[in-house]
């Protein structure tokens, strides 16, 4: 099996993660039972370990923080099979932390702060891109400067690259990350970049021509969460339903969703359908379990999971 080496840029945190039955009102406490728990997280370094578990080479350039955090963090990536070379520490700032909110249908609410995040710099990724990976995963966690930064050495390397667009902020310049093979928003970042909810196949269709008018992208990909993925190369459009599983927890299934998407788009010749399909079944095996790290299925699950639901997609 081909195995594209991808470079992932973007961020990596601690998550404090609580399961909560209710939102607190204004000055009212709320006591939950459920417990909290650190666990690793950061959109980048979820995405940076679903690559390896796709069957992807993953290298990471990340920023952690001298803290107790960023030496756990540390651990648990060189013990994870990714090549960790191209994450270094800030030694004036905390590693990021997010904290989130698990409600009991699934659903999630995050709160990112920084941290080193915030220091990852123009040079960690010249160094990075050195690695010559077939393409790179970027992320919008990080610097604006250094987002753009990546997008300049992705073309002048000639290497295809690929954007999770999130989070997403209205007035964020899309328009200099230049040429992009793959950019793909969820439903909210796609409604913040646009004004168009995506909710229907034609407003999706209108979403992804108004993000083309702001993005040179050759594959739009829009992650819709329960109603699966909905694909436009600017002359067609692809519908991807998604499978039906019990949700648990939707921390990372985007994260998981675009690494899975990337390392399948890469290793079959750039096959935007296969990717799509591939990245639905990603996404649907990371919700039925809790957390980030531990929720990110390997190319094995997905294996069960087309022959166990009998899915017409050739391994």
């Amino acid at each position: 099996m081909n195995k594209p080496r991808i470079l992932t840029v973007g961020s990596a945190n601690i998550d404090l993660m609580a399961r909560i039955t209710k939102f607190p009102s204004v000055g009212q406490t709320v006591k939950e039972k459920s417990g909290y728990e650190y666990k690793p997280g950061g959109k980048g370094a979820n995405a940076a370990y679903a690559v390896h578990r796709m069957g992807g080479e993953s290298i990471f350039c990340a920023k952690l923080g001298n803290d107790t955090h960023g030496a756990r963090l540390n651990s648990i990536y060189a013990n994870s099979g990714m090549d960790t070379r191209f994450i270094s520490q800030c030694s004036h700032e905390r590693t990021g932390l997010a904290m989130v909110m698990v409600e009991p249908n699934g659903n999630n609410r995050i709160v990112v702060y920084p941290g080193a995040n915030e220091y990852l710099g123009r040079g960690d990724v010249e160094n990075a891109v050195l690695c010559y990976p077939d393409a790179i995963l970027l992320g919008f966690e990080i610097p604006v400067e250094t987002v753009i930064a990546t997008a300049e050495f992705a073309k002048e390397l000639d290497i295809p690259l690929i954007v999770d667009a999130g989070p997403a902020e209205k007035n964020f310049p899309l328009e200099y990350l230049g040429k992009v093979e793959v950019f793909s928003p969820n439903e909210t970042e796609t409604y913040i970049y646009t004004g168009i909810k995506p909710d229907t196949t034609d407003k999706c269709l209108k979403a992804c021509m108004a993000l083309l008018n702001r993005v040179d992208a050759k594959v739009i990909v829009l992650k819709l969460g329960s109603k699966g993925c909905y694909v436009f190369d600017g002359t067609y459009f692809y519908v991807m339903p998604a499978y039906s599983v019990d949700v648990q927890d939707t921390t990372a299934a985007g994260d998981v969703f675009t690494a899975a998407f990337a390392v399948e788009y890469m290793r079959n010749g750039k096959n935007f359908k296969r990717a799509a399909a591939y990245a639905n079944m990603a996404g649907a095996l990371c919700v039925t379990k809790d957390g980030a790290f531990e929720s990110v299925p390997s190319h094995s699950d997905i294996c069960d999971f087309v022959l166990k639901n009998e899915i017409n997609y050739q391994l």
